[in-house]
């Protein structure tokens, strides 16, 4: 049985180079495809929200001399870019998979709207929203927290390289440990790097939870899905 009915799952656009140095993994675009295929077939409403940053980071952009907003824009583009592909990937897998966009660019994408995106769910649809916000100085992070609230899903599920909430970085404190489960106010007191503040208040203030979770390794969406101890919890 799945723990929950509607879900906003957030992914980062670095996991979708899986083995390359950019761009975008068939192999790893397949996995992700097959565990959110696997997840529908319970029942579950999917709405996804992915990243941009195997193709472009708007941030990175302007410490290069790019124009923030620019450099933002072409970061939502990209977001675009890794919505399409994993919507082809979803289609080629047998589910229907649909992409919304932040900004107007039919026929690449419809016209984001919650009625829109709600409608689509409820008939059976995965919902891709791509383009962020819309809006350059916000982070896909703050996309998904808005899109997510917007939706009125259940929770949050971060898929990331790491297991989960780590009171230091893992990859380079090897005495750092995990949460099982932490408050929004101690992720902020501790300045973790769950999500930039932005999201991270914005989930705290509509009561949004969220798990954070290795998406990379095969099986662990539908475990999280199952209600399985995986990853970390960040509630009120």
């Amino acid at each position: 049985m799945a723990k929950y009915k509607r879900i906003l799952l957030k992914l980062s656009g670095e996991s979708l180079m899986g083995e390359k140095q950019y761009g975008i993994d068939e192999k790893r675009l397949a996995e992700y495809a097959a565990q959110i295929k696997e997840i529908h077939e319970q029942g579950v409403q999917i709405g996804i929200v992915i990243g941009g940053g195997n193709i472009f980071r708007g941030l990175s952009g302007a410490n290069k001399g790019f124009d923030r907003v620019k450099g933002d824009q072409m970061g939502m583009l990209a977001t675009v870019i890794n919505s399409l592909a994993l919507s082809s990937a979803l289609v080629a897998a047998g589910v229907k998979a649909r992409v919304l966009t932040a900004v107007r660019m039919e026929p690449i994408g419809e016209f984001y709207s919650k009625w829109k995106a709600i409608e689509c769910m409820e008939n059976g649809e995965i919902v891709i929203m791509s383009g962020g916000t819309g809006n350059p100085f916000f982070t896909t992070d703050t996309g998904s927290s808005l899109r997510g609230i917007e939706i009125e899903a259940d929770v949050m599920l971060k898929g990331t390289r790491v297991d989960g909430i780590y009171t230091a970085d893992p990859e380079k404190d090897r005495t750092a440990t995990k949460f099982s489960d932490i408050t929004y106010d101690e992720v902020l007191k501790r300045g973790l790097k769950v999500m930039d503040l932005t999201a991270t208040c914005m989930c705290k203030e509509n009561n949004l939870p969220i798990v954070v979770f290795d998406m990379d390794t095969v099986g662990n969406l539908k475990k999280v899905i199952s209600g399985e101890e995986i990853g970390t919890v960040v509630h009120n």
